[in-house]
């Protein structure tokens, strides 16, 4: 009676610190149950189904060509201040002008004058011509300006206008490239990729990085590989654009019944739900629960709206807290995880089975009344 009595009493102390015990986290049953607490919702809870995946397919994505669809090839070059020009005379006959000593056989003459920066006043100064604007103008329409004022002081003057350096038509690659520099564009027109492998390509893998354009007061970021995989994203760059390229590892964090507890890079551009699981090591036999696979996230009130679900605005950026569920004792869910594409920063978690906290309720039990039961046999036993 005194072993049942002390069993008794190890056995209602277990059970009261049964709620206690160590766990991963809540359970299937009390996710669903604190979507709501107090009457106020904290979360919305979604099934994952095929209008779930329809809808976050369709997703926008940022996109160069469409947010800069006003921009074509870009216009001819004209000079700008900063520019550096050189500008070459010819004279018809000898004896004019630009005469010199020794004149060549044929007759013509020629002279090269220093190359010059166009200045702040948008001119550069010709002997003979004074100072001429050339700011905003096609290097061709300077030789006219310049022929037509050596006119009548030189014979029959001819000019050749040549772009030595230019500032203003040229854009900046910078960021995590082999060698940022400004890149003079071309008259044939550099598209976005031509200027990265201008400055030596991309330093880190295509998956991490992301490639950001500035140009009018706009900033668009989006993925290298969508660059390199959409012909239609690798856009004509304009005079003045700035072209950064960023390291973003892009990654999840794993906790709960998976076979691994941690974060885990994606190593790749794109990353289904189902791969996700994979990387974390899969579902644990022995305590995963397949009805509680969970994926947290925040959403954009677009989502929100697209889903059919109340936009709570309590997350970043007014964004709205959504928790995805996935059934694997469903076997169409194994399709739908492969669909269901994994976002930077996401929560996967797996819950416990709920066999889970009666199986370490019985080891603690076990634990408590083993060392008494052992004791009791061996005191009986002895002589």
């Amino acid at each position: 009676m005194k072993l049942l009595a002390t069993l008794g009493c190890l056995a209602g102390a277990a059970l009261v610190g049964c709620a206690a015990l160590p766990t991963a986290g809540p359970s299937a049953k009390e996710v669903v149950k604190q979507e709501i607490v107090r009457h106020r919702r904290r979360f919305d809870l979604v099934d994952i189904d095929r209008q779930v995946v329809g809808v976050l397919s369709a997703r926008p994505r940022a996109s160069f060509y469409e947010r800069f669809s006003g921009y074509g090839k870009p216009p001819p070059a004209t000079i700008g201040i900063g520019d550096a020009l050189a500008v070459t005379l010819w004279e018809g006959a000898a004896g004019g002008l630009f005469a010199t000593s020794d004149p060549p056989p044929g007759g013509s003459q020629s002279v090269a004058i220093p190359v010059q920066v166009v200045g702040p006043d948008g001119g550069i100064s010709v002997p003979y011509a004074g100072r001429v604007p050339v700011a905003g103008r096609l290097p061709v329409e300077v030789q006219h300006e310049i022929e037509r004022r050596l006119g009548g002081k030189a014979i029959e003057p001819q000019a050749i206008v040549t772009l030595a350096k230019s500032v203003t038509d040229s854009a900046t690659v910078s960021g995590e490239v082999v060698s940022g520099a400004r890149l003079p564009l071309s008259l044939n027109g550099e598209r976005l990729l031509d200027l990265i492998a201008a400055a030596g390509g991309a330093k880190s893998p295509v998956y991490d990085t992301f490639v950001r354009l500035s140009r009018g007061g706009v900033t668009v970021t989006i993925p290298m590989e969508r660059l390199v995989s959409h012909p239609a994203e690798n856009i004509y760059a304009w005079p003045g654009d700035v072209l950064t390229l960023v390291r973003v590892p892009q990654s999840f964090t794993a906790f709960g019944a998976t076979g691994r507890n941690a974060e885990v890079e994606f190593e790749a551009r794109r990353l289904s739900l189902i791969k996700a699981i994979a990387k974390a090591g899969g579902l644990v036999d022995q305590r995963a629960d397949p009805e509680g696979v969970f994926l947290f996230r925040y959403e954009p009130a677009a989502i929100v709206e697209a889903l059919h679900t109340r936009n709570l605005e309590t997350g970043p950026g007014g964004s709205s807290p959504v928790v995805y569920r996935l059934d694997m004792r469903d076997a169409d869910a194994y399709f739908l995880a492969q669909r269901f594409r994994i976002e930077n920063n996401d929560v996967l978690y797996v819950a416990n089975a709920p066999l889970t906290d009666l199986q370490k309720f019985f080891t603690l039990l076990n634990t408590l009344t083993g060392p008494v039961i052992t004791g009791i046999v061996v005191n009986k036993s002895a002589p």
